[in-house]
């Protein structure tokens, strides 16, 4: 069986790489968010991060660490109506 993770490679802050795995994709309001987790982590539960696909002036696409709690209140409530209905959650 062939294995379906999405698995991405992230850059941060202090120019580490972290592989993170994509748990799921969301459009809101038109714009694409990404749920990933790290694939190593020290933590005994699991991390999650939102991001939001972002574009510059020449139209390269790259991601944003979302830190609204807003949006990120937004993005969860649309992460568990879409789990509630496919019977995940």
């Amino acid at each position: 069986m062939e294995d379906m993770t999405d698995l991405i490679v992230l850059t941060d802050d202090e120019g580490n790489e972290v592989e993170v795995e994509v748990v799921t994709r969301l459009e809101i309001e038109d714009v694409e968010y990404f749920i990933v987790s790290p694939v190593e982590s020290d933590e005994e539960e699991p991390v999650f991060t939102a991001l939001k696909v972002v574009y510059d002036e020449e139209g390269n696409e790259f991601f944003e660490t979302v830190d609204d709690d807003v949006e990120i209140a937004m993005i969860e409530e649309a992460y568990s109506v879409i789990f509630d209905e496919d019977g995940l959650n």
